[in-house]
């Protein structure tokens, strides 16, 4: 039994390797490998990294990843993209420049990795530090007339700056910036803290906390100032056929001032304007207008204000009856019958121009180009000749026309 196998360990091995292969065959047939890159970047994830020490150089936040695998394997990484990861290891390095490779995990067997890009990062490692400063506001502009800003509040006094050493030495303050031009109410925001260097600009990649402090300021009005809103004295109407759509003020809040406060403060809230004549008025109306106001008050700044109208033609609609349908491009030696022969036009537009329109305003055709002898069933075509005027409807707005040969004229002979 021995011997036998002895002389044929060959064949049994060509036959296992055959076998082997026979099977990788149709493993591969069933579930070919496919070379391809992810259809998303893979995150760059650090890991490793010494908490005393900050990464001071900017970082790729993807990576292109492409690999080859079984389809299977594929669907399986497409169906949890996150089974795919890139890994900056910074074990075990210290401060300075470094250049390392990137390192890319796949929780998928089997897999090969065809390619990263980019595969490697050049860095630099720098020592952690942190610093306090103290928050300065930086204001701009000044309250509207009559108003005074007070004394802000801060709910945060300083903050803290950590970064990279290179970095956080170069920070020389850190800044609120609040602008007050025009401020009428009481200020309060939530605003961001800037930090910046000894010229003024500002310095990135460092943590600043708290990243912004609510900033409150009082703003009150000074004595013998007040706003009131303005409202529009109107005098006469427009012309008939036209409507007023709206009237707009500006400013239409302004501030007076009178040295006796009272006055002042008797006023109702509102002041009126001199009269705006809208008499006969057609069209929109724009004018600068003073306003009305009683003796010793006075305005602050402009002493008039803009009114402007929106003055529009009442829209309306018509009804010409009995308009006469006309043939048009009818082919010589045919002639033509148009039932019914005359039709309704409903037309709208501005009311002064649908006062004045007549029947001869309209036209109501009915093209027969090209068409040779039959019966049909045509649509009605209707210009209007005057600007503005719309056609709504027709009725009806197909009519039946007949063309019949033209009958030949009697020629009678001459002598």
């Amino acid at each position: 039994m021995f011997r036998w196998i002895s002389q044929n360990y060959r064949t049994f091995l060509w036959a296992f390797v055959l076998s082997v292969a026979v099977w990788v065959a149709a493993v591969t047939s069933a579930d070919p490998d496919e070379t391809r890159a992810l259809s998303s970047a893979v995150p760059l994830k650090v890991v490793g990294q010494d908490p005393s020490l900050v990464i001071n150089s900017k970082l790729p936040a993807e990576v292109e990843v492409a690999l080859r695998a079984p389809r299977s394997v594929w669907e399986v990484i497409e169906a949890n993209p996150q089974s795919v990861q890139a890994l900056l290891d910074l074990s075990g390095l210290s401060s300075g420049e470094h250049i390392a490779d990137l390192q890319v995990q796949v929780d998928a067997r089997p897999v090969q990795i065809v390619s990263v890009t980019p595969n490697m990062v050049t860095f630099t490692l720098e020592a952690l530090s942190a610093k306090t400063f103290p928050v300065d506001l930086s204001l701009a502009g000044v309250p509207a007339i009559g108003y005074q800003a007070g004394d802000a509040s801060l709910d945060a006094a300083e903050v803290l700056v950590a970064g990279a050493q290179s970095q956080v030495q170069k920070v020389e303050r850190a800044r609120i910036s609040i602008n007050l031009g025009g401020i009428r109410e009481n200020f309060d925001q939530t605003l961001k803290v800037e930090v910046l260097d000894e010229n003024g600009q500002k310095v990135d990649g460092v943590n600043v906390s708290p990243e912004t402090i609510q900033v409150t300021l009082p703003v009150t009005q000074q004595g013998g100032y007040r706003d009131v809103a303005v409202k529009v004295n109107m005098l006469g109407r427009v012309a008939g056929g036209y409507r007023l759509t709206e009237i707009s003020v500006f400013p239409p809040v302004v501030t007076v001032f009178a040295a006796d406060p009272e006055l002042v403060r008797a006023l109702p809230g509102v002041v009126e304007t001199q009269p705006l004549d809208l008499q006969s008025a057609r069209q929109d109306i724009s004018a600068r207008v003073a306003l009305n106001l009683p003796a010793g008050i006075s305005v602050v700044g402009e002493q008039t204000v803009l009114v402007e109208a929106g003055v529009s033609p009442i829209e309306s609609s018509v009804t010409l009856s009995g308009e006469k349908i006309e043939m048009v491009n009818l082919a010589e030696g045919l002639t033509a019958q148009v039932s019914p022969a005359t039709l309704d036009v409903i037309v709208s537009g501005p009311l002064p121009i649908l006062d004045k329109l007549t029947r001869q305003d309209a036209r109501v055709t009915v093209d027969l180009n090209k068409l040779t002898a039959g019966t049909y069933q045509l649509a009605v075509k209707v210009d209007v000749l005057i600007a503005d005027v719309v056609v709504e409807s027709i009725l009806p707005n197909t009519v039946e026309v007949v063309i019949l040969p033209a009958e030949p004229s009697a020629v009678t002979p001459t002598p």
